[in-house]
């Protein structure tokens, strides 16, 4: 585990930018795991200002994203598949058939989950999983549980989460109460990851997912056993922890 210390969120963000970048420069048909959130917005803005400066190409990256809110169709704006297509997919030369996200408006919670892991299985293996971290601990929408949850599953979202989220809705009723998102253990298939942490109102997190005990509870504690993983973090975010990185 390496943790890479950032001035600000603008710093972590250009970090975190240049790890994604260098794979796909050195693996141009790379498969990228991406996620949604404020953390990352920073870091997409970095790659496509290098895109447009012409030192990246993304024609055969293919990409599969973290989760998505259960009932809402990819046009509303508080989708996340509209949140990747405003924030990197529409502004850079990837293909959108390469693109993945979880359908939202499958009726079957069952068949919604089965066919995204059969799309994620079909890509071949995620090279880098790019993941924000909760405040409660969760990664991706996986929240804290009696026990890691394997594959694509549907999740009621926490009232933390929901409160968290809120500032995106028009009010906190608008927020959905549940979302599909990718497992634990596909999450530690990826060769490597690469998290992304930012703000005082993390520190607590950090701390308790990286130096204490792996616990469901703190989803992303599970990430101390994956032989790759990189946490680029703002000075906030590590302040309960600067003293041992």
């Amino acid at each position: 585990m390496r943790f890479v210390k950032a001035r600000d969120y603008r710093d972590m963000s250009r970090k975190a930018a240049n790890i994604l970048s260098a794979h796909i420069i050195v693996k141009p048909d790379c498969v990228i795991g991406l996620a949604t959130g404020s953390s990352p917005i920073g870091a997409y803005e970095c790659l496509v200002d290098w895109y447009r400066k012409g030192d990246l190409d993304f024609s055969g990256v293919t990409s599969v994203n973290l989760d998505e809110y259960r009932g809402l169709p990819h046009d509303n704006d508080q989708s996340y598949y509209y949140f990747m297509n405003k924030h990197l997919f529409s502004k850079v030369n990837i293909d959108p058939a390469r693109t993945f996200v979880p359908d939202g408006m499958i009726a079957d919670a069952d068949e919604a989950c089965r066919q995204y892991d059969a799309i994620v299985r079909a890509t071949g293996g995620v090279d880098i999983q790019l993941l924000g971290l909760g405040r409660n601990g969760h990664i991706g929408f996986n929240e804290p549980d009696a026990v890691f949850a394997k594959g694509t599953h549907c999740v009621n979202l926490t009232e933390s989460t929901i409160e968290a989220n809120a500032r995106f809705f028009a009010s906190k009723s608008d927020v959905p109460t549940q979302a599909y998102t990718m497992g634990i253990q596909t999450i530690m298939k990826a060769k490597k990851i690469l998290l992304v942490v930012n703000g005082e109102d993390k520190a607590d997190a950090v701390e308790k997912s990286f130096f204490g005990d792996v616990t469901p509870l703190v989803p992303a504690s599970i990430l101390q056993l994956h032989q790759d993983v990189t946490i680029v973090g703002d000075e906030a975010a590590f302040s309960k922890i600067a003293d041992r990185i």
